[in-house]
Parts: C-alpha cells; sequence; structure tokens
C-alpha cells in the first residue's frame, strides 16, 4: 500500500478532529513517531491522504500481506495491499483499481469494515479497509512486491512482532489494531441460558465449540452474581478447550476474577468510565453513533449495534433497519457485530451494510448448531 510524500492533495484530503489522532510512540525503531487514534493533537497536519486498503481472505480464514519494496518508504515493512484514493474514486472503486494494478487480480465480492487514521512522519492517512473475499485471476506482483498468505493462527504472533508462529515480519506498526480486529469471528453468541436450563444450554454449547464457534457472551440477567460466577466457572474450561473467548456482561470485575476473555460494557458504563478496563477483549453495547464514538474514545476493541431489526423481547419497539445501521456504522474505527431479530442466514447482508458479522441469542443454539454455523460462514 505504497504512501508516498509530495504532490498536491487538495482534491484527496479532508479535515480530522483532534479525537481522532494520537501522540504516541511507535515500537518500529524508525525515524519518527507513528500516531495511533484518540490521543492528543500536537502540531499533526490537520488534512489525511484517503487510502483503500485490502484484507484478502481465503476460506479458510488466511489473509494476504505485501512486503514494501526496496525503493519504498517503510521498505521491508509487511502491509494489507491497497493505495491512495485518487479525485472522484469511490473507496471501493478504488480499491478494484488498486488491487487490479498492484496484484494483477479482479475483485469480485468486497465489503467495507473498518476505518482508522495514522499520522505517519510524512503523511496523515485515512485507511478505508474492506474485506475481500472473492476475485479472479491469479496474483502476481506489478510493482515487486513479496506476497504471502498468513494463517489465522499467526494473526497474534503478527501483532507481536517476531513469533516463529508468523512467518513474516516486521509488520508495520499501524497494522496492529487490524491484526487484532481480524482475530474476531463473524459469529458473536450470546447465552441463553435462562430459557434452556443449564444442562441444555451447556450440552449445545460444547456441540456449538466442537463445529466452530469461538466468541460467547455470558448475559443473565435474572442471575445472582454468585450464580453467574458459577456459570462462568463451569463454561470458561470447555470454551479454553476449543480456543474460544467467553465474554461477560457489565461485571468487570468478574470478568478479572474468573479470568474471562473480556467484557461486554453497557452505554451508561461507558459514559462514566475514563479508562479502558484492563481485559484482553473490551466490547461495547451500542444503540445510536454517540455511543459508537464513545466506544472508539474508551478504547473498545468492538461493538454491538442493535437492535436491527425487531425482536422477540420488544416486540414494536423501534428497531434500526438496515440502512440506519450501515449509516452509524461507516466510518468506525472498530469492528461492529449487528444484533436484534436476526438469523445465521443475515450474515451476507449484515457483511454488505458494514458488519464484522452479527450476534445472535436464541437462533444461536439451535439443535443443529453446525448447520447455523456453517450457513454463518464460521472460520
Amino acid at each position: 500500500m505504497p504512501i508516498e510524500s509530495g504532490g498536491n492533495n487538495a482534491d484527496n484530503v479532508i479535515n480530522v478532529g483532534c479525537n481522532e489522532l494520537a501522540n504516541c510512540t511507535n515500537q518500529s525503531g524508525q525515524p519518527g513517531a507513528i500516531r495511533y487514534a484518540h490521543c492528543t493533537l500536537q502540531g499533526i497536519p490537520e488534512k489525511v491522504i484517503e487510502v483503500a486498503a485490502a484484507v484478502l481472505q481465503r476460506p479458510d480464514g488466511s489473509f494476504l500481506l505485501a512486503q514494501r519494496p526496496a525503493d519504498k518508504i517503510w521498505a521491508g515493512y509487511w502491509e494489507f495491499p491497497g493505495g491512495k484514493i485518487e479525485p472522484g474514486e469511490t473507496p471501493y472503486h478504488a480499491l478494484v483499481r488498486e488491487l487490479s494494478e498492484e496484484l494483477g487480480i479482479t475483485v469480485t465480492t468486497a465489503y467495507p469494515w473498518v476505518t482508522r487514521v495514522f499520522a505517519y512522519p510524512h503523511a496523515m492517512v485515512r485507511l478505508n479497509f474492506f474485506r475481500v473475499t472473492e476475485w479472479s485471476g491469479e496474483l502476481h506482483p506489478h510493482e515487486g512486491q513479496a506476497f504471502s498468505w498468513q494463517p489465522p493462527a499467526a494473526l497474534r504472533y503478527l501483532r507481536a512482532n517476531g513469533d516463529d508462529s508468523a512467518t513474516v515480519s516486521p509488520m508495520l506498526p499501524a497494522n496492529a489494531p487490524i491484526l487484532h480486529a481480524l482475530e474476531l469471528p463473524n459469529l458473536y453468541a450470546i447465552s441463553n441460558v435462562q430459557e434452556l436450563g443449564e444442562q441444555e444450554f451447556m450440552r449445545r454449547l460444547e456441540f456449538a465449540l466442537q463445529n466452530g464457534l469461538r466468541l460467547v457472551q455470558l448475559r443473565e440477567k435474572d442471575y445472582s452474581r454468585e450464580a453467574l460466577r458459577a456459570l462462568a466457572l463451569n463454561i470458561l474450561p470447555l470454551m479454553k478447550q476449543h480456543g474460544a473467548h467467553l465474554i461477560i456482561n457489565a461485571d468487570i470485575e468478574l470478568a478479572q476474577e474468573v479470568g474471562a476473555g473480556g467484557v461486554q460494557l453497557t452505554g451508561a458504563q461507558m459514559a462514566e468510565l475514563s479508562v479502558r478496563p484492563a481485559v484482553e477483549w473490551c466490547a461495547a453495547s451500542c444503540h445510536n453513533v454517540a455511543e459508537l464514538r464513545r466506544a472508539e474514545t474508551l478504547g473498545c476493541d468492538f461493538a454491538l449495534l442493535s437492535p436491527v431489526l425487531p425482536t422477540k423481547s420488544h416486540p414494536g419497539a423501534p428497531h434500526l433497519g438496515w440502512e440506519n445501521f450501515a449509516a452509524i456504522a461507516e466510518g468506525s474505527s472498530i469492528p461492529v457485530y449487528a444484533l436484534g431479530g436476526l438469523v445465521h442466514t443475515d450474515m451476507q447482508i449484515a457483511w454488505q451494510h458494514g458488519a464484522h458479522g452479527i450476534a445472535l441469542l436464541r437462533q444461536a443454539w439451535p439443535e443443529g448448531s453446525s448447520v447455523l454455523l456453517s450457513s454463518c460462514g464460521m472460520r
């Protein structure tokens, strides 16, 4: 994704606010700092270069990285393919053009994903990421760069820059949040112990985990804290056995106490907190654009946006609809799951409207969970 300084980009830049910038020191050893979102503005230009970036993914979840050529800034570093959006282009059209020019492929299916703003020493860049799942043509370097397909298991180690499980290094430091986001599966299941009973829920959970489920929120509003703690401790060994994450709804201390994978914050909690909780995964429950912006500012890793469609639990209540969902999720710097009134076959329409995936409650626990997970495109 060549990002070069110089030239007149007046038609290709936009203003950004101070809350989108950062003043954090990079870990790369390269001269000049890379600055991340949501930190203090200190002498950083107020305009950004718009860029379209591609996460090319195979059905097995592996993704493509490209190495920057020797004659480019940050030579030898690995990144996601893409390039500048030219005047008059949409991000999607720029993506299609860049991948044709850079990789020699024709994009057939691409979904809008997340948007990140970074300050390099030479330029401010807004990266409009797409997940590209289908293309035609054979990959070959048109600009002399190397390419490498990375397995999903390498994600955590690529972020650490240097573990043997990653076959390429070093990564551009600016890619760390993207690598972290790619660890998230497409399906986020919400527990339904209250209706199913603990024994039946555990049976269905085990079956779902065996068939690919990797992210579960424990949300049982009628449980006492003591009962919820016991349930979490019962669930966690099974989750860890399958490399899955258990997210505790609202109770930060309980999540830390039992060693859960993270916590799901409510809107009220986000309004009160000034610091991101010390957990591996911090999620946010959002219902509007203000709450989503707050989740980003707080440093949450992903968000739930709801309700998208009418729900069984709140018949007749207002809902977003897909167009409003897309309008709120557009430009989000963190992955957004669609929640509310959905079924497993809604995965593709969710992707088309900018969602990372879907969250399901009752629909997450059918008898035939293998059918559900297959339809959801679980990796």
